[in-house]
């Protein structure tokens, strides 16, 4: 499972998942599956969709993860009473802004891509879009 292999503090603040999106072109491969909704994707799921991709291209093209899971999500025991500090740290999430690029895959034909990303996209929790290298969509942010 992806995480940090050490961080400054254990536990972070929710926050807020707003702000302009970084990463919203093709860097490395030729296709890639671009976000189009807002929201957070665990390790697990992205893992998931990983193992997806790569068992549906039967390991011919090259895949490109370009998310990392960064910030921990705690939570409290069942039955446990309020207060008494933060709860542990259960799971790690990245969080996802419209037009953010998720995968990337190249070596192989765009039809079989396609399909590979329509798998994946259903893997994960957020809406998303393919796009190819030569054509740029963007998404409203």
């Amino acid at each position: 499972m992806m995480q940090p292999k050490r961080t400054k503090f254990r536990k972070m603040h929710k926050g807020r998942n707003r702000g302009i999106v970084v990463g919203d072109e093709i860097s490395f491969g030729m296709f890639g599956l671009k976000a189009v909704d807002r929201g957070r994707l665990t390790a697990k799921q992205i893992e998931s969709a990983r193992r997806t991709i790569s068992r549906f291209i039967k390991r011919q093209g090259k895949v490109w993860i370009r998310i990392f899971p960064d910030k921990p999500i705690t939570q409290k025991p069942l039955e446990v009473r309020m207060g008494k500090g933060k709860g542990n740290v259960e799971y790690w999430v990245a969080l996802v802004q419209p037009g953010k690029i998720l995968y990337e895959i190249s070596g192989i034909s765009e039809e079989t891509s396609r399909k590979a990303f329509k798998l994946a996209s259903s893997k994960l929790p957020i809406k998303t879009i393919f796009i190819n290298k030569r054509e740029t969509i963007h998404v409203n942010r």
